[in-house]
């Protein structure tokens, strides 16, 4: 019989080396960290908001437009969040964020939109339906006319639009070109400050919990299209199905109708069944 051995001093050799390297790498750690926050949706909403708001401080006059951002509101089953208000002279300008990539497909009253990356394609709320119901918070809870507020829709990213778009739905560097292009004056500069101020004491105050129980509510809508078999991503009837081949086979699930055009899939409650 042969036996090895290894001396403490042979240890030392060959354990030195990787602690040195992991001293070395240390910092790539957070690095990996970050990498990975950057490709969240919540992180690339944040971004997009940020050029929004940007843009604003940049180009638009300070005196004449005044922005509010991140605004909830109560309203009679929750909340609605809204990514930005600017409040000027010329009416009110509500703008919904959209940071996405790829080509988007999409007309003003299709109740769906659709990204396409590659062969990649996915679909996604009309965001003007989706901006439809801040523009009727607003418009109840501060008593104004619909036609003095103007839905706006950015999108952010390297994203191309493949149809003929509104021209309220515009790319980030056009937006301010759509808010300048509205010259009436529809309200006085008192007016003015009292929307800003019953918008703030409106809104919820901006905190970790008002925006908690906003995405709380969220997803409890999410659910609720479930329980009630609609397709939470595009809102067709969902069908139930059957795995036919792999590990899975014979297990059931809830598939969107649209499919392959809408790939959304969820569980069978209390089958033990995974979504595919």
């Amino acid at each position: 019989m042969i036996i090895s051995l290894i001396t403490a001093g042979d240890r030392m050799d060959i354990t030195m080396p990787i602690v040195l390297a992991l001293k070395k790498a240390w910092f790539l750690i957070p690095i990996f960290i970050l990498l990975v926050i950057m490709k969240t949706p919540w992180f690339k909403g944040l971004t997009g908001e940020a050029l929004v708001n940007l843009g604003a401080k940049m180009f638009l006059n300070k005196a004449e437009y005044h922005l509010v951002k991140n605004v909830i509101l109560p309203t009679d089953d929750g909340t609605t969040q809204i990514d930005h208000i600017i409040v000027s002279r010329y009416g009110l300008f509500v703008i919904e964020t959209k940071n996405m990539k790829g080509w988007i497909f999409g007309s003003l009253n299709q109740k769906t939109w659709t990204q396409k990356i590659y062969r990649h394609t996915n679909t996604f709320q009309n965001p003007l339906h989706q901006n439809y119901k801040h523009v009727k918070t607003l418009e109840s809870a501060l008593g104004i006319d619909g036609s003095k507020i103007h839905s706006v829709v950015v999108f952010i990213g390297d994203n191309t639009f493949k149809t003929k778009m509104p021209d309220n739905v515009t790319y980030a560097g056009s937006y301010i070109r759509f808010i300048k292009s509205k010259k009436e004056v529809v309200f006085s500069g008192v007016e003015v400050g009292a929307i800003q101020d019953k918008i703030a004491s409106g809104r919820l105050t901006p905190s970790f919990k008002a925006n908690r129980e906003h995405v709380k509510h969220v997803n409890d809508i999410v659910s609720a299209k479930q329980n009630a078999n609609i397709c939470s991503k595009c809102g067709s009837p969902l069908i139930l199905r059957e795995i036919k081949k792999g590990p899975n086979e014979g297990k059931k699930f809830w598939g969107c109708s649209r499919f392959p055009q809408c790939r959304f899939v969820v569980k069978v409650k209390n089958a033990g069944s995974s979504s595919v």
